[in-house]
This record gives structure tokens, sequence and C-alpha cells, in this order.
């Protein structure tokens, strides 16, 4: 008999709620500290959040209920790419010949590409639903942006996206994508904004970071009537709404095999990807029930998880955003050129961080060769080309398939490939002509941006 290759639910089996975590924290003995007001210092209520989000999303944010009901329109355009499929990677075990058995949850099918039409989706229909015309964000390696443009689109919203430079000019063929569903697409720091004009006075030459591109996306929301603003990462809501991820890996692997993960594994920037796949399972964990090691791994250029501090501080450079209290490297660093572009940043959710701050998940650094070695070894097997973000997962889940290898046991190794990489040939060619650099860890870079965060 064949070896099952894959399990995808039907479209009646996709999740029609999304799990959130803020319920079972208390149960973890974990604080999630509030935000707060970038001027009072005071905790934040809806109404200084309602310039910049509708306010069914703020109620989202703060909300304590175990699961909210995913809205039909919402499950209606899921069903383009949901149930995505969960894969066992069969001829990567043999490859590395290691005993283990290893999962991946593929999200490259969405029609951005990646997991972030989970969230975009939501927010585009949320802010219809409150009469939003047009919506401002901010992108990094052009996943986000890519994908609510899309939902954009598809609601007939408005959408001005504020790329990163560097990715912007890494990735020219994601503002393509962009502008065929109908977005503004300008690389930050930018002249449209007074924050992006101020960093370009500066410092002309910018890369850009997400944290400027969030201060300017914050803006252009923040001075428009017809405009609020969306995040494609970070906040509680976004996170929220990738929960479809994990729902499905229990779902899947209760029909593959009824295998249960030993470790779970998901890169990290500013956590949505790995919230939406890890949370479902940290539910297992609190509750007693089945558990599995949680480790998140996050690029050597922006170690927020294992190199920054956790304390409150701004979600963007400028300093218009909440105060968060969250792992950070600090407001204004500004990350190196890495192509993994949408895990360059300064910050981590304030979920993901309190997790991490009580011990519940671990956390790994690695550098930009390691993971395009690892992202090669696995595309040479599985057919698919990750995008640098996944490959930190890829990574990760490879260093426990060796390290099964070397002991012995069948261990089951789960990560979530949460993107194709067919944007990203312009980096596999560096790589593959050995022209790929390595970036040392920034010491004195953090230890100075650090300097700059408010004392709260």
């Amino acid at each position: 008999m064949s070896e099952r290759k894959k399990v995808i639910l039907s479209e009646a089996e996709m999740p029609t709620h999304w799990y959130n975590i803020n319920a079972d924290l208390p149960a973890a003995g974990v604080e999630l500290p509030p935000p707060l007001h970038p001027g009072t210092g005071q905790p934040i209520g809806p109404n200084d959040l309602a310039p910049l989000f509708p306010m069914s999303l703020i109620l989202q944010e703060v909300s304590a209920e175990r699961y909210i009901e995913i809205p039909q329109p919402v499950q209606e355009v899921y069903r383009m790419w949901r149930p995505t499929p969960l894969v066992r990677a069969h001829e990567w075990e043999r490859a590395l010949e290691t005993p283990a058995r290893i999962y991946y949850k593929y999200e490259g099918v969405s029609p951005s590409g990646s997991h972030k039409p989970n969230t975009a989706v939501a927010q585009a229909y949320y802010n219809k639903e409150e009469g939003v015309t047009r919506l401002a964000t901010e992108t990094g390696a052009g996943q986000w942006g890519s994908a609510l443009s899309f939902a954009c689109q598809v609601f007939g919203l408005e959408c001005k996206v504020y790329m990163v430079r560097v990715s912007y000019e890494q990735k020219p063929y994601r503002k393509v994508m962009m502008q065929t569903w109908g977005a503004e697409v300008v690389p930050s720091p930018s002249p449209d904004t007074n924050a992006g004009r101020q960093i370009l006075a500066e410092s002309p030459d910018s890369t850009g970071s997400l944290g400027i591109a969030i201060s300017e996306a914050v803006e252009d929301a923040a001075t428009r009537d017809d405009t609020k603003y969306s995040l494609g990462s970070v906040l509680n809501h976004v996170l929220l709404h990738q929960t479809v991820i994990g729902q499905e890996v229990i779902a899947g692997l209760e029909a593959f095999a009824e295998d249960w993960p030993d470790v779970l594994i998901g890169c990290t920037g500013g956590g949505s990807n790995f919230a939406g796949f890890a949370f479902p399972f940290l539910k297992e964990n609190i509750s007693g029930g089945r558990s599995a090691r949680i480790v998140a791994v996050e690029p050597a250029a922006a170690p927020s998880l294992t190199r920054g501090v956790y304390t409150y501080d701004f979600g963007d450079t400028a300093q218009m955003t909440p105060l968060i209290k969250m792992h950070t490297l600090g407001h204004d660093f500004v990350p190196a050129p890495i192509h993994a572009g949408g895990l360059r940043y300064h910050g981590m959710s304030a979920q993901v961080s309190a997790l991490q701050a009580s011990g519940l998940i671990e956390a790994v650094s690695v550098q930009q060769r390691a993971i395009f070695e690892a992202a090669l070894s696995f595309a040479s097997a599985e057919g698919i080309l990750p995008a640098p973000e996944p490959a930190h997962a890829i990574w990760g889940a490879m260093q426990e398939a060796l390290a099964c290898r070397e002991s012995g046991e069948s261990k089951v190794i789960v990560f979530n490939m949460c993107g194709h990489g067919h944007f990203d040939l312009a980096a596999y060619e560096q790589h593959l002509a050995d022209n790929l650099e390595d970036f040392d860890y920034p010491e004195e870079a953090i230890r100075a941006s650090l300097q700059k965060v408010p004392s709260v």
C-alpha cells in the first residue's frame, strides 16, 4: 500500500470560529499587560483606537471569549483556498535519513501565496461593514501588502501600501501583484508623509524598516476621514484570525494518522503565522491534555525574542502607536537587509512575548545562509520552493530531524510552511552563486536603540 502524502479537509470541515488564546492565558498564569496611550501612558480604551480601526476589530482586540464566530462572508472567501493541505514530508525524511515523522502545513496555496489573507479578508470585511472606503498599511517582503490588496479588491476598498524600501527593490513583482489588485504602492520611507520625509531628510539612503512603514501608514490613516489602518501582524485580532491554521492542523493530524506533535516549529517576525499555527496547540498544553514543545525561529538580524528586552515600547519608529509590552530591539532599530523581509521587525506581539516570558514557548535565532541551505534541502525533496520566512521554520525542523537521526527517536515534527518563494528567486540566485551575506548580531545598534525605549 502506498504511503499517504497529504490530507486536505473538506470545506465543511473548515473552522467556523477563531480561537482566542486570551481566554486561556489566566489558567496558564500568563499576564497580558494592557497597551498604553502614547501620550498619557495610561491604558488605552476603545475610543483611543477608533481613529485607526473599526470598532468590531477593537472589540476582538480586547475580547476574552474563547471562540469568535467567523462571519459567513469571510468564510465564503476563505473557501477559495481553505482548507489548506497538511503534508507528510516522506521524501524529505528519506533525504535526511531520519526516523522522525515530519509534517508541514502549506499556506502557499492562497491567492497571494501565504497565510496573510486569513486576516486580510477579515479586516477588509469588518472595515467595509463600518463604511470605511480606504485602507492604509505597511508591508515588508510584500506578502501582507499582496494579501490586503487582494482583500480590498474583493470588498471594493481602496488600498495604499507603504512597502519597506529594501524589499520594494528586492521584490519588484510583489509590487506588480499589488497593483494588479488595484493597490497604490510606494517605497518606504516615502515623501508622502511627514514621518517619511523626516527619515529621508536624516537618511536619504535609508533601506527602511517595518517600524518606519508602520509610522507612515498610521499617519496616512489618522489624517484622512475615509481611511483606517490595517496591520498584518503583532496585534491580538490579527493573531486571532490566523488560528484557522492550527485548528486545521489538529483536524488534519487526526484524519492522517492520529499523530500528535512532539515539537511544533514556526518562524517569527511579528508573530502572526506562528501564533495562528501554535495557539490551538497551546490550548491543549494549558489544559493539561496532549502536549508539545513549541519553538519559534527568528532571524539573527532581528532577534527580538532571543536578544530583545521584554518591556513597553512603540510599535513604530515615529512613536505614534500605543505602547505595547513586548520583546523589542528598540523602536528605531533598522534591521540588516536580509531577504526574509517579513521578519525584519523590531518587536514581537504582546501575546507571543508573554508566552515566551512565561516559558511556554522556546525561541532560537539563525543566520540567513543557513536558512537558505535548509530551504534548498526541502525544495529538492518536496518540490516546493519556500519563501525565506518559512525557511526559518524549515531550518528548525531540519535540526530536530537530524537530532532524531543521531538519537534514533521517531519524533513527530510539524512546521508551518507559511508561503512560497516564487517572488524570492533573486535571493536564491544570490545563494546559489555563493553571494548571499550573513549578518552578525548587531549588538551595538540594538543597545543604542534600546536606550531610546521609553521608561514606563
